[in-house]
């Protein structure tokens, strides 16, 4: 038997839109699958050894080079806003994943620090 066609509805509109906005980097080749995932993992790795290694080396120690890390991402995000229109590019969506997987670590060393 053939399924009949999904009627269209608020719902169905919604969860279709949900799982463009959740599974969107995940479209495409391999080839862009791989550097989105790459992506995120090479900025998780960024985050939980090279500030590791900066603390040190960043006159200040660690507030300033936390502040500096913030105003540098959020510079990223503000400049994404600007001059990215409906669908990001390859490059943008790898900047994200970089930023996201930098974030994660960050909050993630933290969590450690604190208990």
């Amino acid at each position: 038997m053939s399924r009949l066609p999904i009627q269209s509805t608020r719902f169905q509109r919604f969860s279709e839109r949900l799982t463009a906005v959740v599974l969107g980097n995940w479209r495409g080749n391999w080839r862009h699958r791989s550097s989105v995932l790459l992506a995120l993992l090479v900025g998780f790795y960024a985050g939980s050894n090279l500030t590791a290694y900066f603390v040190i080396v960043f006159p200040g120690g660690r507030p300033v080079l936390v502040l500096a890390l913030l105003v540098l991402l959020e510079l990223i995000v503000r400049l994404r806003g600007r001059l990215v229109s409906q669908t990001p590019g390859l490059a943008w969506v790898i900047t994200d994943n970089l930023r996201l997987g930098l974030v994660y670590a960050v909050v993630l060393e933290a969590f450690k620090l604190g208990s």
